[in-house]
């Protein structure tokens, strides 16, 4: 199917993004929204150039290579999660702004993974005034749970636990099973580079050989042409059923079968033009045996 490829699917989020991001900068209000569609538009754009790469010997068959990426992100999120929602849970109480609570519970043990340690865990870093003590100021964070004499209370027998259990796992274990994926799916694609592009180099090859020769819009007419010849190929397949249900299997001679052979080399021909070898030897031989089965 059309959707089942990658690069499809970045042609037809490319395209909406871009018509949106178009119908929103010619409006007043939406203007600024637009801008920022056509910004993120132009970086799918940019990563649909990386089709481009497919023809080469050297750069094609390293974008699998690229694949294991995800997989990867799959498991660093759980941790990135289970850690950030425990953290926010156990520090804020009642923070009501959502943007405040994303931040706090994925985008900071994000940073954390590439050495942005933490300063509201423990009071060895942390500075009463970087943060709100009410959640009003919307420049800063909440502070954490006060106790009986108004200051932070860190369970830091919990908070430093919990750290070095997740930074244990982010960063030495999950880093390096990413880096030891790469090295064997690299290893495994060197191993069979010339294989793999010639594959990649043939669904390429393929693909701009199914698709019409003219550019949009003039596409519309090649479009209009395919539509028009399918429906002549169809209305020969159609004329061959309605002449055997109004002939009779006894009076089939040699007339019959040569009528046959030359319509079913109208259809074949047909699919020929179409590019399928195989759907017109498919069907030479369906034809071959309803003759068969007729006379």
């Amino acid at each position: 199917m059309y959707i089942n490829d990658l690069w499809n699917i970045f042609d037809v989020l490319s395209i909406l993004l871009f018509v949106i991001g178009l119908a929103f900068r010619l409006t007043t209000e939406l203007f600024y929204a637009g801008k920022i569609l056509l910004c993120i538009d132009f970086v799918v754009f940019c990563l649909r150039l990386m089709a481009i790469f497919t023809i080469s010997r050297t750069l094609g068959p390293k974008i699998i290579i690229m694949m294991d990426m995800f997989f990867f992100m799959f498991l660093l999120s759980i941790w990135v999660v289970a850690y950030g929602v425990a953290k926010q849970g156990i520090l804020i109480h009642n923070d009501n702004r959502l943007d405040w609570i994303v931040r706090g519970a994925i985008y900071e043990p994000y940073l954390i993974i590439f050495g942005n340690f933490p300063t509201d865990i423990d009071y060895a870093a942390f500075d009463i005034n970087s943060c709100s003590m009410n959640g009003t100021d919307p420049l800063k964070p909440k502070c954490p749970v006060l106790n009986e004499n108004q200051t932070p209370a860190f369970p830091e027998w919990l908070t430093i636990i919990m750290l070095c259990i997740y930074l244990l796992f982010a960063n030495i274990l999950l880093l390096n099973l990413l880096i030891a994926i790469f090295n064997f799916t690299f290893q495994e694609v060197q191993d069979n580079t010339d294989r793999i592009w010639k594959f990649q180099r043939y669904e390429l090859i393929k693909e701009y050989h199914s698709r019409p020769a003219a550019p949009p819009p003039f596409i519309i007419f090649s479009h209009l042409y395919l539509f028009i010849r399918n429906m002549y190929c169809n209305s020969i397949e159609l004329g061959i059923e309605i002449f055997f249900s109004f002939f009779n299997k006894k009076k089939a001679d040699n007339t019959l079968l040569e009528t046959i052979y030359h319509e079913t080399f109208l259809k074949t021909n047909c699919f020929l033009k179409n590019g399928s070898s195989r759907e017109s030897d498919i069907y030479f031989l369906h034809f071959l045996l309803s003759v068969r089965k007729r006379i």
